[in-house]
C-alpha cells in the first residue's frame, strides 16, 4: 500500500548499506535494559548522521530522510548540531529551513501530508513551523486543506491518514513556549473524525471507514493504529479512554510471542513495529510491561533492538534483511528512544546556537499566510488559510478578516465583518452580532480569549481563533 506521507515501505526502495557495519549478538534479556536502550540510541544517532548529504541536507526531491529530525530529537540530539564534517554552516536545521522557505517547495502539486510531514520535522529540528520565513507558515498551509463538506477532515477525506497527521502536526507542534496553538473547537472536530474511523477490531487503516460498515469491519493496520492512537493522545484524549483501550487491545492481539514484534499487514517489520511503539509512547503506555510483555518474555522494544546492526546503528526492515535502510532506522530509533511522531527540540551543544529559530516579523510587501478559525458558538466552525500582503512588520485582526472575505482557502471562512474600518470592537462576523455577554473574542497562538477588535495586533505566523460566546 503506498504511503501518501512519502515515508513508507523501504522494501520497495533501494537501500544504502554500510558494508562495514556488522550485526553483533544482543543480550538475551527479555526486556531491554536502560543500558541497551542507551547503546541503541547512541549507535542509531551515529547511523542517521551518516545519511546526511555533503551539502548538509536530509530532504530533497522524491522520498527523503527528513523524518530523521523526529528521531534525532527523541534521542536527544539537536538537528543544528548535525553538520557534515563539522561544518556548522551546513548544519541540518539551517539547510532544512532554507529548503522549506523556497517558493517551489514542496512541488507544483502539493498534498496536505507534505505540510504535515514538514511541520512535525521542522518542530523537532527547532524551526517554528508557523514562522519558517516571512512567507512560509506550515500551520496555515495545513489549515488550507480543511474539508468544508465534511468538517473535521483535513485533506481529501478518502485519504484518512491526512486527517490523522493533521492532528499529530497541529497538536504536536506546539508554540515555542509549549502552548497548544490551535483552539479546542478545531481539536474536538478532528478528534470526532478520528473516533468515527476506528474499526470494529479497535484499530485504524489508511482509508476512510466512517459510515461504511464493510470498511469498519475490515482488518486494521498496525502502522495506522499507532499513528491514530498518537493523534488522539496528543489531542488531549487520555490513555484510559475507551478508544485508546480498544486500540491497545488490538495491538496486543498482534504480538508475536517469541520476538515481541507486531504481526503487521505487511508481515513482521521494523517500520510497523516502530509506528506502533511510537503510538504507545505518545499515549504514555509502556511498551515493555504489562500487555506488551509476551508470554515468552519479549517486548516490541526487544524486537526493534534485535533489528539493529551494531556498532553500525542502522536498523533492517525485515528480520531476513542483511543491510539497514534509512526509513527502518528512523522509525526504529525514534521508537526505542521513547518518541511519538515528533519531539521538542533538544537544547543544542553548538556554541551560540539557539534551541529555536523563527521569522521574527512580517515583511512589508511580502505575501504571507495566516491560520484562522471562526467559531460561531453554535457548532459552525470555519477553518481557513488567509493570504495577505502586509504593509508593515505586523498587521491587524481587521486586516486579516477583511482579507479572508476574498483570499481564504477554503473560501467562505469570512463573509462579512462589522465594522468594516477603524480599530474598534468587532460587533459582528458573518452576520452574527454581539448580544449581551456573548461577543466576538480572539485568541492568538492559544492565548486566553479576549475582546476582538479590528486593531488587535497580529504578527508573523500567528494562529488566530475568533469565537462568539460569553
Amino acid at each position: 500500500m503506498p504511503r501518501p506521507l512519502s515515508y513508507r515501505r523501504p522494501a520497495l526502495i533501494a537501500a544504502a548499506a554500510l558494508g562495514a557495519f556488522t550485526l553483533t549478538t544482543l543480550p538475551a534479556a527479555a526486556t531491554s535494559t536502560p543500558a541497551q536502550i542507551a547503546t541503541s540510541k547512541t549507535n542509531g544517532v551515529a547511523y542517521l548522521k551518516s545519511l546526511q548529504a555533503a551539502d548538509g541536507s536530509y530532504a530533497g526531491s522524491g522520498l527523503s530522510n527528513e523524518w530523521a529530525f523526529s528521531a534525532f530529537a527523541s534521542a536527544g540530539t539537536a538537528a543544528v548540531d548535525v553538520a557534515p564534517g563539522g561544518d556548522t554552516s551546513k548544519n541540518a536545521r539551517t539547510v532544512y529551513r532554507n529548503l522549506l522557505s523556497t517558493a517551489g517547495w514542496p512541488s507544483s502539486s502539493p498534498v496536505v501530508t507534505d505540510y504535515e510531514r514538514a511541520t512535525l520535522n521542522a518542530y523537532a529540528a527547532g524551526i517554528d513551523p508557523a514562522r519558517v520565513s516571512a512567507s512560509r507558515n506550515l500551520i496555515a498551509d495545513i489549515y488550507g486543506y480543511w474539508q468544508t463538506a465534511e468538517p473535521g477532515y483535513i485533506g481529501p477525506f478518502a485519504n484518512f491518514n491526512g486527517t490523522v497527521f493533521a492532528a499529530l502536526a497541529l497538536n504536536g507542534a506546539k508554540t515555542q513556549s509549549g502552548q497548544a496553538r490551535i483552539p479546542q473547537a478545531l481539536r474536538d472536530a478532528v478528534v470526532t473524525r478520528l473516533r468515527a474511523n476506528q474499526h470494529n477490531d479497535g484499530g485504524w487503516n489508511y482509508s476512510k471507514a466512517e459510515g461504511n460498515p464493510s470498511q469498519l469491519a475490515a482488518a486494521s493496520d498496525i502502522d495506522m493504529t499507532g499513528a491514530a492512537m498518537a493523534a488522539l493522545c496528543v489531542s488531549g484524549v487520555p490513555n484510559t479512554d475507551t478508544d485508546i483501550v480498544q486500540a491497545k487491545a488490538f495491538l496486543k492481539s498482534k504480538l508475536v510471542p517469541n520476538s515481541g514484534a507486531f504481526n503487521a499487514m505487511f508481515g513482521v517489520n521494523t517500520d510497523s513495529n516502530g509506528w506502533a511503539v511510537s503510538g504507545l509512547n505518545a499515549c504514555g503506555i509502556n511498551p515493555q510491561t504489562g500487555d506488551f510483555l509476551t508470554s515468552m518474555g519479549k517486548t516490541p522494544v526487544d524486537f526493534l533492538i534485535a533489528q539493529q546492526f551494531n556498532p553500525g546503528g542502522g536498523f533492517k526492515y525485515l528480520p531476513s534483511d542483511t543491510a539497514p535502510t534509512a526509513y527502518a532506522s528512523i522509525d526504529g530509533l525514534r521508537a526505542v528512544a521513547g518518541g511519538g511522531f515528533t519531539a521538542t527540540p533538544p537544547v543544542p551543544t553548538t556554541p551560540g546556537a539557539p534551541q529555536w529559530v523563527a521569522q521574527s516579523s512580517l515583511t512589508s510587501g511580502t505575501a504571507t499566510k495566516l491560520a484562522l478559525t471562526v467559531d460561531d458558538g453554535a457548532g459552525g466552525l470555519k477553518v481557513c488559510s488567509v493570504a495577505l500582503t502586509p504593509a508593515g512588520s505586523t498587521t491587524t485582526l481587521g486586516a486579516v478578516l477583511d482579507a479572508a472575505t476574498s483570499a481564504a482557502t477554503p473560501s467562505g471562512c469570512v463573509t462579512s465583518v462589522t465594522p468594516s474600518s477603524g480599530t474598534g470592537i468587532i460587533t459582528a462576523v458573518n452576520g452574527k452580532a454581539n448580544s449581551g455577554s456573548n461577543t466576538w473574542k480572539v485568541s492568538i497562538d492559544g492565548s486566553a480569549f479576549t475582546a476582538a477588535t479590528r486593531g488587535t495586533v497580529v504578527g508573523v505566523g500567528d494562529t488566530i481563533a475568533v469565537r462568539w460566546g460569553a
